[in-house]
């Protein structure tokens, strides 16, 4: 029922008029008080209720067990590719790994044509970085992160049309391309998706087994849960981008791919207790529905940049995996086939890594 509705029915008509009839700054402090009881019943409540939420779900003490399965993952940037990263820089990855649960570099080798496509000249260097870390890092995969932004209105310009079957097939074809040219999977990071996108599912429905038919690994990257049911559709209506997905639609893309890491960071959240809690609600609400066999991932924040949407001052390693360890113990704590992610490499602080590991643990006192 709309505000209008309500003024025309009901015994609300009588209350109207008679406060029609008060004096001017009388109906003025009248208005004010009920405009800020609006106020606290519709926005001030459902937030400080969601904040007791979130700080409750952060509180208590991880279990024992919720460490590294030696499942792990990093996001590592374009220069692994074209020419500006080399021998001591792998080196010098190889150090920071050492002793970790990462077993998958997601390393950028895009981005995507608009059309799908993905030119050669775009990886130089691949053929060097996959023998550098078939060499150095032996066991580690290496798959290649392709991704465009996504449009959605036909002629729309600037970006990748799901919609559009001939751009599908082009995509798959382009998963194939990597595959052929050493790579041990494709990651793909496909922004903004909405929820219940079906284009997005048909398209998964034509690489697996592309990727399969190759000995490959098909992983995406995918957005947050809803943390309340239904929340996706007043992001889409107000924001006019997908921000949240569907508990539901999460599990239908989870089911057509190896592997789902959760971009579990950019909540705007201004404290660590707030971020904390949100990841382990959000690693709760990703392990309900993701089938065993799958691997889940949870996004670690390795980066620092200060705006709206993110917060470092909130959005810590450490939060992130004490989140990710109370939503993993209090949902499935046996459960093997998961893991973090961090994002990314070239942003990543010393601490960070300390943190990630202290907090994480190592494949030495960790579950393999």
């Amino acid at each position: 029922m709309n505000g209008e509705n309500v003024r025309r029915s009901g015994p609300g008509v009588r209350r109207l008029r008679v406060r029609l009839r008060m004096p001017g700054r009388t109906r003025a402090r009248r208005a004010v008080g009920w405009a800020a009881l609006a106020l606290v019943v519709l926005v001030v409540l459902p937030v400080t209720g969601a904040a007791t939420a979130l700080r409750v779900s952060y509180a208590g003490e991880p279990h024992a067990d919720a460490r590294t399965r030696g499942r792990d993952a990093i996001w590592l940037g374009h220069a692994w590719v074209d020419g500006r990263r080399d021998e001591s820089d792998l080196k010098a990855l190889k150090r920071r790994m050492a002793g970790t649960g990462i077993r998958d570099l997601y390393v950028h080798a895009g981005p995507l044509e608009h059309d799908g496509t993905l030119p050669s000249k775009r990886y130089p260097r691949a053929k060097w970085l996959l023998d550098a870390v078939e060499r150095e890092l032996p066991g580690v995969r290496v798959q290649a992160w392709l991704g465009d932004r996504l449009v959605y209105e036909k002629g729309e310009r600037g970006g990748l049309r799901l919609a559009d079957g001939a751009a599908r097939r082009a995509v798959v074809a382009s998963a194939r391309q990597m595959l052929d040219a050493g790579f041990d999977g494709v990651h793909f990071d496909l922004e903004p998706l909405h929820s219940d996108n079906g284009d997005y599912l048909r398209l998964l429905d034509r690489l697996r087994p592309a990727v399969h038919a190759r000995g490959g690994l098909l992983s995406v990257a995918v957005h947050q849960i809803d943390p309340l049911p239904g929340l996706h559709h007043v992001s889409g209506t107000v924001a006019g981008r997908g921000k949240w997905w569907s508990q539901e639609y999460f599990g239908k893309v989870a089911r057509r791919v190896d592997q789902i890491a959760v971009m579990s960071y950019d909540t705007a959240l201004p404290a660590e207790s707030l971020y904390g809690g949100y990841v382990a609600q959000q690693t709760a609400l990703a392990l309900e529905v993701a089938p065993a066999g799958v691997d889940v991932l949870m996004g670690l924040p390795f980066y620092h940049t200060d705006d709206m949407g993110h917060h470092a001052s909130a959005e810590t390693v450490a939060a992130a995996v004490r989140g990710v360890r109370l939503g993993l113990g209090r949902e499935d704590k046996r459960r093997s086939r998961f893991g973090v992610a961090l994002y990314v490499d070239f942003a990543a602080t010393d601490k960070d890594w300390r943190d990630y590991r202290r907090g994480w643990g190592t494949t030495n006192g960790g579950s393999p």
